[in-house]
């Protein structure tokens, strides 16, 4: 299927040059809410009646699920899949999947697709689009958009003209105002072997989306506290991204117990090997992209339409650990699938700089702006490592949540799977912390072991 291209040669020529450039028009910030969603997705289905229209989401819990509660029931449990894809059937619809999808389905005969009928269940709570509709014409990107400027509380760039603009919104993305999640990050070897990699307590916070303040100079925030495996116990870390990072750069703190001291930390960014997934992934693979911008060139090529995660309730919050980590792959019975508009966003790495991936392209939702796949490649140009995320929405607050994810690492024959947690909880909302708990003094008190 060909791209369906977005993208306006004058507004990527000033882009390029490095100067601040206004997202929309007045005239293109009309059509939110009317042609396009509140935050620019395209409200229409498809011609072909397999994605349909936007309806506003899905916003009412289903029967079984306790106000507060970490687990949320599957709302789709009771549906069958309309299409299977394997090895066999693969160049039939390989126009709709991911480079990383077709590489697994032929290094795996076990390995499938099982599309479902899709849901366009994403919601947002009013101020989203509120917000969103009023700051469109105002946001702007700088530092050859690495920061962004003129934005709060809405997604910035809802007809995004620059890879740039469209990766912010996944940057800054909807989960609510703060959540915590026990969970665990898990390994599974060439072997077969599944390895605890870390667990603990993950909170996070988003002052980007305080609609009770008018601004905020940081849009994300993250404090892990692990719990295990024994060697990791009592360790801690702290990051602080700004919205300004192109100046300011990210913010990081571990506490270590044996030294029992807090330290800064700057290489718990870009492509240094995660110890939180045990190096399964890199810093920037976190939710299949964080952090500073400033080592690739991306380019928005347009939408396209994908086999993506989605609705992915059974895998976050029903599955066992046990039956979803099986060898060479996550379970494909407890994986929903469902094909949905992307827009793809190809990073290529820049010249003098340095990181293991030279290529990466990135699937962004365009119902949530979060990344749901990537594919990554070496230095050599050849496909590494693939990810996804497992969309599924809170329908409860509203908020999209893609927070558990994972990556395949196509050469080695492993891959990694980070935030399970529906043996421990699941993902509860939470109300945000005091700047003092954000503080790397805090960290000590809460490592102690």
């Amino acid at each position: 299927m060909k791209l369906t291209q977005t993208l306006l040669s004058a507004a990527l020529a000033l882009a390029l040059s490095g100067a601040a450039v206004a997202a929309i028009t007045p005239e293109e910030a009309k059509k939110l809410g009317t042609t396009l969603t509140a935050v620019g997705a395209e409200k229409a289905g498809n011609k072909d009646g397999t994605i349909p229209d936007y309806t506003g989401g899905l916003t009412t819990a289903p029967a079984g699920f306790k106000p507060g509660d970490g687990i949320r029931p599957n709302p789709f449990a009771s549906e069958k899949p309309r299409l299977v894809i394997d090895a066999k059937n693969l160049a039939q619809h390989a126009d709709k999947l991911t480079e990383g999808t077709k590489a697994l389905l032929q290094k795996y005969p076990t390995f499938r697709v099982d599309v479902y009928p899709t849901h366009r269940s994403v919601a947002f709570p009013k101020f989203v689009a509120d917000n969103t509709a009023k700051i469109a014409t105002q946001a702007k990107t700088n530092n050859d958009g690495r920061s962004i400027e003129g934005a709060h509380a809405g997604f910035p760039f809802p007809v995004p003209k620059t890879g740039y603009e469209a990766m912010w919104n996944h940057l800054v993305r909807y989960n609510g105002q703060a959540y915590e999640v026990k969970y665990r990050n898990l390994n599974v070897d060439a072997s077969g072997r599944t390895t605890l990699a870390t667990e603990g307590m993950n909170v996070q916070e988003f002052p980007f989306w305080d609609a009770s303040k008018t601004s905020a100079e940081t849009y994300w925030r993250i404090k892990n506290t692990y719990t295990g495996p024994a060697r990791r116990a009592g360790e801690a870390l702290l990051i602080v991204d700004p919205l300004d990072i192109g100046n300011k750069d990210r913010r990081a703190w571990t506490y270590l117990p044996g030294q029992r001291r807090v330290k800064v930390a700057p290489d718990l960014s870009h492509d240094t090997p995660n110890p939180g997934t045990a190096g399964g992934n890199t810093f920037d693979d976190i939710f299949i992209f964080t952090g500073s911008m400033d080592r690739f060139d991306f380019k928005l090529v347009g939408k396209k339409e994908i086999y993506v995660p989605y609705n992915a309730y059974s895998a976050v919050y029903q599955a066992k650990q046990d039956d979803l980590l099986k060898p060479n792959h996550l379970n494909p019975d407890l994986v929903r699938w469902e094909l949905h508009r992307v827009w793809v966003v190809e990073a290529t790495l820049r010249e003098g700089k340095r990181h293991v991936y030279s290529k990466r392209t990135f699937y962004l939702d365009e119902d949530s702006w979060a990344a749901l796949a990537s594919d990554q490649y070496d230095a050599r140009g050849q496909l590494y490592r693939a990810g996804f995320a497992y969309m599924a929405p809170s329908y409860d607050l509203p908020a999209p949540y893609t927070d558990m994810f994972g990556h395949y690492d196509l050469v080695a024959g492993i891959y990694s799977l980070t935030g399970f947690s529906a043996e421990t909880g699941g993902m509860r909302q939470s109300k945000p912390l005091t700047d003092r708990d954000w503080s790397p003094d805090s960290l000590a008190g809460s490592g102690i072991r």
